[in-house]
């Protein structure tokens, strides 16, 4: 049977833990993820002409996320910066807001009931002193890689207060011409969609227009975690001076997980959803969609956006 995934190197850990100095910071995680394509037979049908021929499809499995040793919540994501996704995860539930509050993030052995370690399951370890939450009420434990976060018991739940609240004192101000340039810089850094056309990106942008990270993932949710997650691990909350900029559309949880971060804007290339332009305003974020080449629609913070003199 056909995994898709790679083994460990020998006498690798799979482990992120603090180091020597500084915050906490990921050990070669790669040598442990699985391949993010994985080749599959594909019956092609092109104007009457019958080929067969292996398709690059991207990688799609489970990934549990234990915190303390208590089973959180499962996400469908594509292998590869697992532990970057877990802290980010739990920064957007509002349990990690600095880097010292993360021990470390470990891969489980024995994930499996023959005792083999999947690469499917990672255990999050707070630190001394910081509380864990009692959240078993507050959602089912399943995430799917289309909608994200599901099964939270009410509105209220899901507006966790953010420890980075955006105040609109950032000073961050955009031109529309910065803006129009972010898509293309973020397709150009999306390597797997290029080989499979399956995945949703996430990057974050300085002011200036500088590519700071990408990551991707079969889940925009989850591209963003992982986005989130690395700058956490790198102690860079919160991240007050950054664009984030997302493909497909902007969900009232991508907003939500922005905030959450301290990120003060959020640029889309598709629409955002109702709740997504409420809780934008509501928290002083800029919220921009439909940006394509020199067209976008700004939904809210419209007093970062640095418009012609002339403008209506």
């Amino acid at each position: 049977m056909e995994t898709g995934r790679a083994a460990p190197r020998p006498g690798a850990r799979a482990v992120f833990a603090p180091g020597p100095t500084g915050p906490p910071y990921a050990q070669n995680q790669d040598r442990f993820m699985g391949r993010v394509t994985e080749r599959r037979r594909v019956l092609r049908i092109r104007d009457g002409a019958v080929s067969a021929r292996a398709d690059t499809l991207v990688a799609e499995e489970p990934l549990e996320i234990r915190l303390n040793g208590k089973p959180l919540a499962v996400t469908m994501r594509t292998p590869g910066d697992d532990f970057a996704l877990a802290a980010g995860f739990l920064v957007s539930e509002g349990v990690l807001a600095d880097a010292a509050e993360l021990a470390n993030i470990v891969y489980c052995a024995g994930a499996t009931a023959d005792g083999s370690n999947t690469y499917n399951v990672v255990d999050v370890r707070l630190a001394d002193g910081v509380a864990v939450p009692d959240i078993s009420l507050e959602r089912n434990v399943y995430t799917s890689s289309s909608c994200g976060l599901c099964g939270k018991a009410s509105l209220d739940a899901v507006r966790t207060s953010t420890r980075h609240p955006l105040t609109g004192a950032d000073g961050l101000r955009l031109t529309p011409a910065q803006l129009s340039a972010l898509p293309g810089r973020l397709r150009e850094a999306q390597q797997v969609f290029d080989r499979t056309g399956g995945l949703h990106a996430a990057a974050l942008f300085a002011p200036d227009g500088e590519l700071v990270d990408t990551r991707e993932d079969v889940g925009r949710h989850n591209a963003v975690d992982k986005v989130v997650g690395r700058a956490l691990q790198q102690g860079r909350l919160p991240l007050s001076d950054s664009v984030l900029m997302v493909s497909g559309r902007a969900s009232f949880e991508l907003v939500q997980k922005a905030v959450m971060a301290g990120i003060p804007v959020l640029a889309a290339v598709s629409a955002p959803s109702s709740l997504a332009v409420e809780l934008a305003r509501e928290s002083g974020m800029t919220l921009v969609g439909f940006l394509r080449g020199s067209s976008m629609n700004v939904y809210a913070g419209e007093e970062r956006i640095a418009l012609p003199v002339d403008a209506g």
